[in-house]
């Protein structure tokens, strides 16, 4: 087994030991600063992690590190291509709210794109 694979049989997930590392931070352990748990991995927030990025490199949403709203058009369309690619792949496995939350925010991301190249 590749060593950056997850294993199946590690009985504690990569949540449980985030959170684990939290909780001995607040116990004095020194560290990395604390941070707020991380979302359980599914496909919708998959799907929304990327709208965020997208959002992002669009200028619509301000950097975390810089606060500031700095455009990236190439890295948009990157990002919108790789959701595009997703709803491709993934036709007829998606749950049905699934579906509609990717193309929801496909439409979305498409017309702030078009705007965005347009200025």
């Amino acid at each position: 087994m590749e060593k950056d694979r997850l294993d199946p049989s590690d009985s504690a997930s990569t949540t449980e030991r985030h959170n684990d590392q939290q909780n001995n931070r607040s116990q004095g352990e020194t560290g990395p600063k604390k941070s707020t748990p991380l979302p359980r991995v599914t496909f919708s927030t998959f799907v929304l992690s990327l709208n965020t990025s997208a959002l992002l490199h669009l200028g619509e949403i301000p950097d975390p590190v810089s606060g500031k709203k700095d455009k990236d058009i190439p890295l948009a369309k990157h990002v919108i291509d790789t959701l595009i690619m997703l709803r491709d792949k993934t036709t007829g496995n998606l749950e049905d709210d699934e579906k509609r939350l990717l193309e929801s925010i496909l439409f979305d991301l498409q017309l702030r794109f078009v705007n965005a190249s347009r200025q």
